[in-house]
């Protein structure tokens, strides 16, 4: 009796072993196709890009299966190292202008009534809704000779003939913060609408000013948003070439526009695919740092307003 008991019972007991095979089971092909397409479209394509900045230039469109760092070696030309190094100071200074607009932006919108959050909110990236292109465009009738900003400055008197604004580097660093501006201004939000206002109160309660109480307390607290927001501009400003073609002409060259010059005109594929990997390696070693300096804050690592 006891072992046909024991016997009734034993599937009883195989029961969540089968269940956990077959949650397994399903977790896995659940989420094998995002393994498959990072794999087809994230990893194959940098392990050939990575491959291919050791070939060789062929024909027309071609490429010779000679491995060496040539290309490599080529970067160090003065020419392709001021392309870098002009590439970065573009980078650090429009990465200066968004966190000086974007900063205050990002905090007081944190600060306003739900109602209008929502209105700004919206107000931010109703903008962005559109084409870049179409935006951009938009400026170049502003910045043109005789354009919208000449007419006021004539009109009050400030200037007395047209400025030649259109095809320079201001217009170049205008409308990199004008496209990377909502970055800072959305990661602060983040941090900011975090902020617990009881530790102002508190400070100002124990005698703080209000400028010493946001250095001291708000500030500290919503430097994640503010690093997240210089992670989320410094990156990509490094490689908005088209930016840099429109509202710059050919008087501004980024690293971007050197690797669509290389791969669309000069058809050398391996030394453009070299040029990658290195903006590759550079925006990975400021990641690394980031990454880093946030954990040494204690903020884990995340980006703000993304994650």
């Amino acid at each position: 009796m006891e072992s046909r008991k024991s016997a009734k019972k034993a599937p009883q007991k195989d029961k969540p072993a089968r269940n956990g095979k077959l949650t397994l089971c399903g977790t896995t092909f659940s989420v094998l196709p995002l393994y498959l397409f990072t794999l087809a479209f994230v990893l194959a394509p940098l392990i050939y890009m990575f491959v291919l900045s050791f070939m060789q230039r062929g024909g027309s469109w071609g490429v010779e299966m000679s491995l060496s760092f040539d290309n490599y070696l080529r970067i160090t030309e003065p020419v392709y190292l001021g392309t870098f190094t002009e590439s970065i100071k573009l980078a650090l200074l429009c990465t200066l202008f968004v966190a000086l607009l974007g900063y205050p932006f990002g905090y007081f919108m944190a600060r306003l009534s739900p109602l209008w959050r929502q209105r700004v909110m919206l107000l931010l990236i109703v903008p962005f809704w559109t084409s870049s292109l179409m935006r951009l465009y938009g400026w170049i009738i502003f910045f043109r000779a005789n354009g919208t900003l000449d007419h006021a400055l004539m009109g009050i008197g400030l200037t007395q003939g047209p400025l030649r604004l259109l095809y320079s580097y201001p217009a170049v660093v205008t409308g990199m913060v004008y496209a990377l501006l909502p970055f800072m201004a959305y990661s602060v939000y983040a941090s900011a609408e975090k902020l617990d206002r009881s530790l102002v109160e508190a400070s100002r309660n124990l005698g703080a000013s209000a400028l010493r109480a946001f250095f001291s307390v708000s500030f500290p607290l919503t430097m994640p948003g503010l690093f997240s927001g210089i992670v989320l501009t410094f990156i990509p400003s490094m490689g908005l070439f088209f930016i840099a073609d429109i509202l710059g002409g050919s008087k501004v060259v980024l690293v971007g526009n050197l690797i669509q010059e290389q791969l669309m005109r000069a058809h050398d594929w391996p030394f453009a695919a070299a040029l990658s990997v290195c903006l590759m390696a550079l925006t990975s070693i400021f990641l690394f740092l980031y990454s880093r300096l946030t954990r040494a804050l204690g903020s884990g690592g995340e980006l703000e307003g993304l994650v």
